[in-house]
């Protein structure tokens, strides 16, 4: 017997922004402006994906960008903002840190400050009307020239304290070189922002380990395959750098064959904090609960296991301080209850 997932208070710090649309919005907004979808977002979703190669990327990038078009008016970007809340706020959702990279729709949207300014409208909209806590994690690309990151770093200092509580860097990390992206995160790091990188999911420890050294993270985007290096796994655990993990992806994407070799036990037994992340549900057709779900029965996990993980979720957070001591509360209860 077990409680539902679904009661279990949340915090979820990796979501990407066209990723987190609901299939049913997709079809909707294409439909209403005339735009042709690939088979493989219509009536083969969600799509056969990985990531094994150029190749595969590719594919995936250009899926994501194809729903990108999607988003013509504000009115869209608002939609968007605001079923992503209620979508995290039926699966027990306490707390959202939804990831962005203004650059990718300052063309059809004034640029990227009317752009951040819409979205930070948006949040506070979505937060309103469905009483979940939500900030922005800028993010740039790292297949763009280094130089639009500091853009982005400076746009997102100018939001510190104003709904954007991070920066990130995103996008397919065998691309460019994580080196040159060391000055956008200290511009981000002056400005007190949360630096959050992908690193350690298509490429291997060796990558974490260059996170690391050169942009000083406070989380790793994804970083599971810090578990293949004992010694890197033991910098990230000693540093106290969480770790947002998100399995249905993992496996979708082809870093693992499946969900029982997502390697969470390992990372929980090493002393890791892990914070589960849906990604990109868009693609991948899983949300937050449906990770906590998968990784419940891929591993056989009890209740305490998960409610320690939700719990880490809320302290690697950047919620404020009474919604972590409320939420965290609310975890105990949830574990205090007898099960279903």
């Amino acid at each position: 017997m077990h409680r539902r997932i679904e009661d279990l208070p949340k915090a979820h710090l990796h979501l990407h922004f066209t990723g987190s649309m609901r299939h049913e919005t997709l079809l909707e907004l294409a439909e209403r402006d005339g735009i042709v979808l690939p088979d493989s977002l219509v009536s083969e979703w969600p799509p056969e994906l990985s990531a094994a190669d150029e190749k595969g990327w590719f594919r995936f990038q250009r899926l994501y960008d194809v729903a990108r078009s999607v988003l013509r008016t504000p009115g869209d970007v608002r939609r968007l903002v605001c079923e992503a809340a209620e979508d995290d706020v039926r699966d027990g959702g306490r707390w959202l840190e939804i990831q962005v990279d203004p650059s990718g729709y300052a063309a059809r949207f004034g640029g990227i400050t009317a752009f951040t300014d819409l979205v930070l409208d948006a949040v506070a909209e979505a937060s309103r009307d469905t009483g979940l806590g939500i900030a922005v994690v800028i993010a740039a690309n790292r297949t763009r020239h280094p130089l639009d990151a500091r853009t982005l770093a400076r746009l997102a200092g100018q939001y510190a304290g104003r709904g954007v509580v991070g920066f990130g860097l995103s996008n397919d990390e065998r691309r460019g070189s994580t080196e040159d992206f060391a000055p956008a995160f200290a511009i981000a790091e002056r400005a007190g922002l949360l630096l959050a990188p992908h690193g350690g999911e298509l490429r291997g420890p060796e990558h974490v380990r260059t996170c690391l050294d050169r942009l000083n993270p406070g989380r790793l985007g994804h970083g599971v395959r810090s578990v293949e290096d004992p010694e890197v796994l033991a910098r990230v655990v000693d540093a106290g750098i969480a770790l947002e993990v998100c399995p249905v992806s993992n496996v979708a994407l082809g870093v693992y064959s499946d969900l029982t070799s997502v390697p969470l036990p390992e990372l929980l037994a090493a002393g890791a904090t892990v914070a589960l992340g849906a990604d990109d549900p868009l693609l991948f057709g899983s949300r937050l609960a449906g990770q906590y779900a998968t990784m419940r029965a891929a591993h056989d996990l009890d209740d305490a296991t998960l409610a320690e993980l939700a719990r880490m979720s809320f302290r690697a957070s950047r919620a404020p301080e009474d919604v972590v001591r409320r939420s965290l509360a609310e975890v105990d209860a949830w574990l205090a209850a007898p099960p279903d």
